[in-house]
C-alpha cells in the first residue's frame, strides 16, 4: 500500500492525497497570443488599450504585503475579453477558491506574474463577474481561508494508529503559535512512520479545504488548503505525475503560489512593452 504524505523515489507510483482529490493540471504554460490577433481587432478594442497602462501602473507600485487591486472587466465586449486573454497569456499558477457564500472563484495567473484573471461563478456554474487582479495572491484565496476554523478538531485515535497523535499535536501547536508573516513551518511526512490507520485518521482530522492551486514550473507543485486555517498540503510531482515530495506547511499562503516584489516590477515592464508594441 502506498502511504500518503511522503517522499516517493523518482519514478515510483504514488497516490494523490488529502485534502482535495483533483488531478494536477497537465501541460506547459501558454505564451502571449497577440501575434494571432489582427491589427484591426487590436485597434478597435479600446477597453483593452485603456486597461493595460492602468495594470502596468498598479504593478509598478504594488507591494507584496499589501492588498491587491481589482479591475472589473465583466462588461467588456467579447472581443476585448478575448484580446485580454491573449495579451495576458497563461502563467504557472491556476486553481479554485470556494467562498463561504458558495461562489467559486476560478483563478489563472497571467504570464506576467502577479497579474491574475478571476472568474466568479455561482453553484450552478453561471458566470457572475470577471476580474483582473494585481496581487501576490488573489483576494478570493485569503477570503476563503479566513473562514476556516483556527484549530484542528478530532476525536480519539482508532485502533492500529501509531504516530498520528504526536503529529496532530505538533500541527495544532504550530497553528496556535503561527502569526501572519512568520516563515512556514514544514513537516516532511516521510519522517513520521505511519500505518494505514494513521494516514486515514490524519486525512479525517485535516479535512478538505476550500482552496486548491497548481503551480507548473520546472516541476508541478500542487498546493491544497486543509480544513483548518494555515494548514496546507504541498506536493511536488515528477514528469510521470508521481509524487516525489509530500509535506505539510503551517503558513498563511505557501510561497510557491505567491508573486514576489520583483515579479511586480518585471511584469510592469513587460506590459508596458506590449502596450507600446501593439496598442500605440
Amino acid at each position: 500500500m502506498t502511504a500518503a504524505f511522503r517522499i516517493a523515489p523518482e519514478g515510483e507510483d504514488a497516490a494523490p492525497v488529502v485534502p482535495i482529490g483533483a488531478d494536477p493540471p497537465q501541460g506547459a504554460c501558454k505564451l502571449n497570443g497577440l501575434v494571432t490577433s489582427s491589427a484591426e481587432k487590436i485597434r478597435r478594442c479600446r477597453q483593452t488599450a485603456t486597461l493595460l497602462p492602468d495594470i502596468a501602473a498598479t504593478l509598478a507600485m504594488q507591494k507584496a504585503d499589501q492588498p491587491g487591486r481589482l479591475f472589473d472587466i465583466s462588461e467588456f465586449t467579447d472581443d476585448d475579453k478575448q484580446l485580454i486573454t491573449q495579451t495576458l497569456g497563461t502563467g504557472e499558477v491556476a486553481g479554485t477558491a470556494l467562498l463561504p457564500s458558495g461562489v467559486l472563484a476560478h483563478i489563472q495567473e497571467a504570464v506576467t506574474a502577479g497579474v491574475w484573471r478571476i472568474r466568479f461563478k455561482d453553484p450552478n456554474g453561471i458566470l457572475l463577474s470577471d476580474y483582473i487582479e494585481v496581487a501576490s495572491i488573489p483576494m478570493a484565496v485569503r477570503q476563503a481561508c479566513a473562514a476556516l476554523p483556527a484549530a484542528i478538531s478530532y476525536g480519539p485515535a482508532p485502533s492500529g494508529t501509531m504516530n498520528v497523535m504526536p503529529l496532530l499535536t505538533e500541527i495544532g501547536d504550530r497553528i496556535g503559535r503561527y502569526r501572519r508573516g512568520d516563515p512556514a513551518h514544514v513537516i516532511t511526512l516521510s519522517l513520521f512512520p505511519m500505518s494505514p490507520q494513521d494516514m486515514n485518521f490524519l486525512q479525517v482530522a485535516l479535512r478538505p479545504g476550500p482552496v486548491q492551486l497548481t503551480s507548473r514550473g520546472y516541476r508541478t507543485c500542487r498546493v491544497v488548503a486543509a480544513g483548518t486555517r494555515n494548514v496546507w498540503s504541498v506536493q511536488f510531482y515528477n514528469r510521470m505525475d508521481a509524487i516525489i515530495l509530500d509535506a505539510l506547511e503551517i503558513v498563511d499562503i505557501p510561497s510557491f503560489a505567491l508573486a514576489a516584489e520583483e515579479d511586480f516590477r518585471d511584469s510592469a515592464a513587460h506590459l508596458r512593452h506590449i502596450e507600446e508594441a501593439y496598442f500605440r
